[in-house]
């Protein structure tokens, strides 16, 4: 096995030559000066305010993660598409039990209720707000439906 690594080599230590020169580059010619507001933390334009640590729910961090699980099967159909015509019918096979796997795995989080992200008591209060359609009915204090009365305008000249 006569393998050429000579090309693997330059690029390599063209690579590091690269990194090493912007980071001379970057000291020689950046910023020098330093003022009361440069060790501060400041992102996006905007100054923090209050601790940067904040409680985040449960249920981002499980959608999080069945977001990773699910698009990460993406990358094993991609290979399966380029390599279909050497996979043939069993390859095909192979991936409609994947496919299969995957899709009851889908079903068995939606019907277990991890893809849900109210809470029961949030649930048991939308259910008599939800009318019909599914378009959920908000009743306000103190509004009244006068000023959506439609005013008839024909022969009014």
């Amino acid at each position: 096995m006569n393998i050429d690594l000579f090309p693997l080599i330059l690029y390599g230590g063209i690579v590091i030559a690269a990194i090493i020169g912007l980071l001379i580059a970057s000291t020689l010619l950046g910023q020098k000066r330093t003022d009361h507001a440069t060790h501060d933390v400041y992102e996006s334009g905007v100054v923090p305010v209050g601790s940067p640590n904040i409680k985040i729910s449960v249920p981002f961090y499980l959608t999080a993660i069945l977001f990773i699980i699910f698009d990460l099967e993406a990358v094993f159909l991609f290979a399966w598409a380029i390599s279909i015509r050497e996979a043939g019918w069993v390859g095909f096979i192979e991936v409609f039990i994947f496919i299969s796997i995957l899709v009851a795995g889908l079903v068995y989080l939606w019907r277990s209720g991890a893809l849900e992200w109210r809470t029961e008591k949030q649930m048991d209060d939308r259910e008599g707000l939800v009318g019909e359609g599914g378009v959920v009915n908000i009743k306000r204090h103190g509004a009244d439906n006068s000023d959506t009365h439609e005013t008839n305008t024909k022969g009014s000249h």
